[in-house]
């Protein structure tokens, strides 16, 4: 038979020739090209190979960051291939020359960390390659300059990069940092550029995790204690021993008190069998008694009444500014409204999935991440192999949005290894990951500002009852867990004089990380949908209001991650691009209304319009999307358009539909049809993204998309059918007709 070779080979061949190629200069093998450090290989047809060192989840590294090195390094976009680099667990023990630097993919900070060495990556490289022509030509390396791949001498000779390579790897690293070039001179950086892979990806060439399956493994799938922290009583597997293709059924212990949940999420009985049919049929005949746990009582009903309580407290003050309680009493009016955002899921399209081999006291670990590595470190924790004897491959993941942060599947697979004696391929199917995940935490937000007689905004508050992201750290006490949760120099800090944060620590079992923009997200939304309640009140324009607030020169301090500094000037600059493209001023008729919102988040500035129609079945119709970014520097256009378009669209997921709700502490959710995508009927039938040009260092842009979503469609919703929506999701108060005052 003939045709398109297998996923499968594909992925086999892939590590055969690709693995070892990034190892040393002198090790290079499965082909004829030369390599210069651990990421550059030039062919002998002068073509370029680049290894891109950060997982792609989606969010377009591997084209961004080769495209910094092939820069620097003078070669044509078109004449460059990319592979993906394995975990370079020895980079400890390496001189600087052997490093790639942080392998992992989260918190938008592979741009910014690529933008400080990847261009020297590519500039050390030029460096040397002409040097190797200054000695073929025994001329003065100042006189020679590059070109397309090629060497040039001011005489008019050339030489390809492919002729001097052996010569340039076998130099001496240079003690000086090559010269950068001029960002003016640019020919690559700044240009649209598509997906490297998208052509294997709509061919179905393209691996992803789930494709691999190598020979000598078992697949395996995991009956978990459905309740948070449960344990495993006892269990029968034999009648799932009895379906044909069962080999084995293992029993996987819960985390010890006080581990920390990352190391495994729930107890359980694993079932491995020779293909994923059979392991799916075997558990489904288990029969399986559960210690429900100490988190049985818990439902979202319960949460919410503790999040409502707390709020009646006072909560412990992380930020406070001025003179809040005079700034109150002397207000010409105080406006104050409470917001609710639920615990959500990451919801991958790709469910968490990963191979783990044995052999001779190393371990393989194949699959698709965003912490590459954490997995050696589950190895090392669960079977004492030293985390230099640990191979990590990485494959294209299909989604991530930090769920791949938490390596909790890698540590499964191990730990089902290990007590099976086999190598296993461990699957989760929808219904596990929708009921076991690290879920976006939840919160109860309540907010109050002062008003003078101008309408200005004199004194705000900000108090979130919630349930803190790294609640099992320990090194930290939820009650102390504010970091994550309330950003203490987020908007409006330093504009309004009088200002307090107030964090109050609700109680909860649920499992809690990072998610797509973390808290940028639902502080996002609070924030910029009660500032469009102050406008309302004050009889003010929201984008006047804003407008306000943020026009200023200069840059203010900015603690967290994305800091040093924040620039208000630069959010009023996206503000005022989606105004004007979403024709702010224009008078809409009744049921039509349009929303704005903007946000700082990780180093960028964002904002969205919206423009709704309310009515239909999904009670709203989203006529328009306006969306402005600023990330510095545009490194691939293109790809930042496709990451604000994303966003958009999960952001519209989350506000109207998505949540996760708890029942007798364990999730209710297990399928898309509870948990839904959104459909067809809610995409904007407009949507425009404004990439804004900038000169400045460039930062990640894989989550400035999502945060001002949610508010500038509650905003727009609230002027478009008077109604005010406080609690996400939306669609059950739009359909229902609720006044949402709640």
């Amino acid at each position: 038979m003939t045709g398109l070779p297998t996923r499968r080979a594909v992925l086999q061949a892939g590590l055969a020739a690709g693995g070892a190629l990034w190892l040393r200069p002198t090790e290079a093998q499965g082909g004829s090209g030369t390599a210069l450090g651990l990421v550059i290989r030039i062919e002998p047809d002068n073509r370029v190979v680049i290894g891109c060192r950060a997982p792609e989840i989606g969010q377009g590294v591997r084209t961004a960051l080769p495209m910094l090195i092939a820069e620097e390094l003078d070669v044509r976009w078109a004449d460059v291939r990319v592979e993906q680099l394995p975990l370079m667990v020895d980079f400890l023990v390496q001189p600087p020359r052997w490093r790639v630097g942080s392998q992992g993919a989260g918190g938008s900070t592979n741009i910014p960390e690529a933008w400080a060495d990847h261009r020297q990556f590519g500039a050390d490289a030029r460096a040397l390659l002409v040097a190797a022509a200054a000695a073929r030509w025994n001329t003065d390396a100042a006189v020679l300059r590059t070109e397309d791949g090629h060497v040039l001498h001011a005489d008019g000779r050339r030489l390809p990069y492919a002729a001097l390579a052996a010569q340039a790897a076998a130099l001496p690293a240079p003690t000086e940092k090559a010269a950068l070039k001029d960002p003016a001179h640019f020919c690559i950086v700044g240009t649209p550029q598509r997906v490297v892979d998208a052509h294997d990806i709509v061919t179905g060439r393209a691996v992803y995790g789930l494709d691999v399956t190598p020979d000598d493994t078992l697949v395996a799938v995991m009956a978990r204690c459905p309740t948070f922290d449960g344990a495993l009583e006892s269990f029968d597997d034999r009648a799932a021993r009895a379906v044909p293709g069962v080999v084995d059924v293992v029993a996987i212990p819960g985390p010890k008190p006080g581990e920390p949940l990352a190391e495994n999420l729930a107890a359980g009985v694993a079932v491995l069998a020779r293909n994923t049919w059979a392991a799916l049929r075997g558990r489904a005949a288990l029969k399986v008694r559960w210690q429900p746990g100490p988190h049985v009582r818990e439902s979202s009903a319960a949460f919410a009444a503790q999040c409502e309580r707390l709020l009646e407290s006072p909560g412990r003050v992380v930020r406070s500014d001025g003179d809040l309680e005079a700034a109150l009493q002397q207000a010409a009016r105080t406006v104050q409204a409470t917001y609710r955002v639920p615990f959500a899921s990451h919801a991958p399209m790709e469910p968490p999935n990963v191979v783990v081999q044995f052999e001779n006291g190393r371990a393989r670990v194949v699959g698709s991440q965003q912490s590459p590595g954490a997995a050696p470190r589950r190895v090392m924790n669960h079977t004492g192999i030293p985390r230099d004897r640990v191979d990590v491959r990485m494959t294209r993941a299909g989604g991530g949005f930090g769920r791949r942060l938490s390596s909790d599947f890698v540590a499964e697979a191990v730990l089902i290894a290990k007590a099976s004696g086999r190598n296993v391929k461990l699957m989760w199917t929808r219904d596990d990951d929708l009921r076991h995940d690290f879920y976006r935490p939840a919160g109860h937000h309540r907010l109050t500002a002062a008003l003078d007689g101008r309408g200005r905004v004199t004194a705000w508050n900000h108090k979130l009852a919630g349930a803190s992201k790294y609640y099992r750290r320990a090194d930290i006490k939820p009650e102390d867990d504010w970091t994550s949760e309330l950003y203490v120099d987020d908007f409006p800090a330093r504009l309004v004089p009088h200002l307090r944060l107030e964090w109050c620590a609700a109680q909860s079992g649920i499992p809690r990380g990072s998610w797509r923009a973390p808290a940028h997200w639902a502080n996002a939304f609070v924030v910029q949908s009660f500032l469009d309640e102050v406008a309302h009140a004050a009889g003010r324009d929201p984008l006047a209001l804003r407008l306000e607030l943020l026009d200023r020169e200069g840059r203010l301090p900015y603690g967290q991650h994305g800091g040093p500094t924040f620039e208000p000037a630069r959010l009023a600059a996206v503000l005022r691009q989606v105004a004007s493209a979403i024709d702010w001023p224009r008078a809409r008729p009744a049921g039509r209304g349009v929303g704005l919102a903007c946000h700082f988040t990780f180093g960028g500035y964002a904002a969205h319009a919206i423009e709704v129609a309310m009515g239909g079945p999904q009670g709203v119709r989203i006529e328009h999307v306006a969306c402005a970014v600023d990330v510095g520097r545009p490194i691939n256009p293109l790809g930042i358009e496709a990451q604000m378009q994303g966003g958009t669209l999960d952001g519209l997921a989350a506000a109207l539909l998505q949540q996760i709700t708890v029942d007798g502490g364990r999730v209710v959710q297990g399928s898309f049809a509870e948990y839904p995508l959104l459909p067809q009927a809610l995409v904007p039938r407009r949507m425009q993204v404004h990439v804004v040009p900038s000169t400045v260092d460039p930062v990640g842009c894989g989550e400035m998309g999502i945060p001002t979503v949610a508010p500038a469609l509650a905003n727009a919703i609230f002027r478009a059918s008077g109604r005010r929506l406080r609690r996400l999701p939306m669609r059950a108060d739009l359909v229902k007709g609720a006044a949402g005052s709640t």
